[in-house]
């Protein structure tokens, strides 16, 4: 539309706006003193240290390598999030295979409780591509997450396995193991 014009809007508060000698007084709001502490310190680094060539090829900066752990979380949480996308797509296939005992449904079944062992045993080598040596990567939560839904994934697995019969789960299953009483004498007379 041609005659239509953008707004714009600037959200910093400057020295010269109404009300920022009445914000300057309120208490800070929790967890602002950690960042306002956070910038100073990457601020103060950030002009000793520069990156590239200007810097004489000393390395990233901090706020390079704050940007660079900030990436690694967001892909650690990517691969922890992976077996939520497994689990619908192999409980459909689950659901489409039927209850029936045939090499297809097997196969789907043994996959779907096979994989998340898998992923569980192999935890350490799905994230060690995002471990840092300083500890700026906090990688607890990811890992949590992804033994969780690979329980979850694992959890659908033992269920359809049960449906289709498959688990032990009833007593008619366990009537091999009952241990039948010795009668050492018989009569004709009902008890």
């Amino acid at each position: 539309m041609p005659g239509r014009r953008k707004w714009s809007m600037d959200l910093i508060l400057r020295e010269q706006d109404v009300g920022y000698d009445s914000l300057q007084k309120l208490p800070a709001p929790p967890g602002m003193r950690k960042v306002a502490g956070l910038e100073r310190k990457i601020e103060s680094e950030g002009g000793k240290e520069s990156s590239g060539v200007a810097g004489g090829g000393r390395g990233p900066s901090s706020r390079d390598a704050l940007a660079l752990a900030a990436k690694k979380r967001a892909r650690a949480m990517a691969v922890a999030t992976g077996p939520g996308k497994q689990i619908a797509m192999n409980a459909f296939m689950m659901y489409m295979s039927g209850s029936n005992l045939n090499i297809f449904s097997i196969s789907i079944v043994s996959m779907a409780i096979m994989s998340p062992i898998k992923g569980m045993m192999n935890i350490s080598n799905a994230f060690r591509a995002f471990e840092d040596p300083d500890g700026r990567v906090d990688l607890q939560m990811p890992k949590l997450l992804f033994l969780g839904l690979n329980m979850v994934w694992l959890c659908v697995g033992l269920y359809k396995m049960a449906m289709m019969r498959l688990l032990p789960t009833t007593s008619a299953d366990w009537s091999g193991t009952v241990v039948w009483k010795e009668l050492i004498e018989t009569s004709s007379i009902p008890v």
